[in-house]
């Protein structure tokens, strides 16, 4: 039974809110939401099925947490003209293609595309945010990064990783927009801005999730990048864990200091010194996720150039939302 539902209008976005104890209800609501599936709910006396979120009305893409309060599982046979982005909060679920099987907790979400039959297994205890982009928003982005019409479907690789490289900025990235848009006098609530922050997200998972059309895109940015850029890139990531200083870097690059940070501003939105600290940040987090508990987070953080630990760990909890501490406990032993 739907004992709630509404759909308020804004300038940038429309509140979604549901509440509901039936399968058919649930149902339908995800279709409108995401396309067309069947469910299969295990125990139908606990179902109770939630949404909250907003869509953001420039692109239509939906951001919310949904919970079905029982063990189900989503069967899909193409979602046609979305792509279903979760991640859990609590709880896990599995998704299962014709290719493989994938295991999705709160370190590891999936991407459901248009045209690949799936299903979808969801624990009672799964809350999970869930962001919803049209294929068309998809599509049109991905053409513009390309700079020629896209002629096959865009397909992700399903698994996403939530806890490190670009596609974990990508999921703070969600959880900032969702708490702005929860704030009444925020920012986020003006069309005019908003339209920009749409854009940037889902050109955010073009750019940071492997698809069918990840080469071409590389490709393309290449293009665009001057090629001294490029040659700098390519050094910073390869000595990252060395000496490294700005005079280095300004000695591969060729160019003047001041051409140097003009233009990593312009192509890539921060300086060379914040792209090696980034770089070198990320580095410690992925040796933290695959050491484990085997190596101290000061050895990690001092292998990677890092001498003033304190500032270290504020650092890396700006960056990640989260102490190293806090990674290394949730990082397999």
């Amino acid at each position: 039974m739907l004992e709630h539902t509404s759909l308020f209008k804004g300038d940038a976005s429309k509140k979604l809110s549901a509440d509901i104890q039936d399968t058919v209800g649930a149902v339908s609501w995800m279709s409108n939401i995401c396309g067309p599936h069947d469910l299969q709910v295990y125990n139908s006396r606990r179902m109770h099925f939630r949404h909250v979120g907003n869509i953001l009305s420039s692109t239509t893409t939906a951001i919310g947490y949904i919970e079905y309060g029982t063990d189900v599982t989503v069967n899909i046979e193409d979602l046609e003209n979305s792509y279903s982005i979760s991640l859990p909060l609590s709880g896990f679920q599995e998704l299962s293609t014709p290719e493989q099987s994938i295991q999705s907790n709160i370190t590891s979400g999936v991407i459901i595309s248009p045209t690949k039959p799936c299903e979808l297994s969801i624990s009672g205890n799964c809350r999970k945010t869930l962001v919803r982009v049209s294929r068309q928003e998809m599509e049109q982005t991905l053409q513009s990064l390309l700079g020629k019409p896209v002629t096959r479907p865009l397909i992700f690789e399903p698994k996403m990783d939530a806890n490190l490289g670009a596609s974990s900025a990508w999921w703070r990235t969600v959880r900032m927009i969702e708490e702005e848009l929860s704030k009444p006098d925020s920012l986020y609530n003006c069309a005019p801005f908003i339209r920009d922050i749409e854009q940037a997200l889902i050109k955010g998972i073009l750019t940071s999730q492997p698809h069918n059309y990840s080469d071409e895109i590389r490709d393309a940015f290449k293009r665009k990048l001057p090629a001294y850029i490029i040659k700098t890139i390519d050094y910073i990531r390869s000595n990252a864990k060395n000496d490294v200083h700005i005079d280095d870097i300004e000695w591969v690059a060729g160019v003047s200091r001041n051409k140097l940070y003009e233009d990593f501003k312009n192509y890539l939105g921060e300086p060379p010194t914040a792209y090696l600290k980034r770089v070198r940040l990320e580095g410690v987090r992925n040796d933290i996720f695959n050491l484990g508990r085997h190596e101290s987070i000061s050895t990690l953080a001092m292998n990677w150039g890092f001498t003033h630990l304190g500032r270290f760990s504020s650092e890396y909890k700006k960056l990640f939302g989260e102490t190293p501490s806090v990674t290394q406990n949730r990082a397999t032993p």
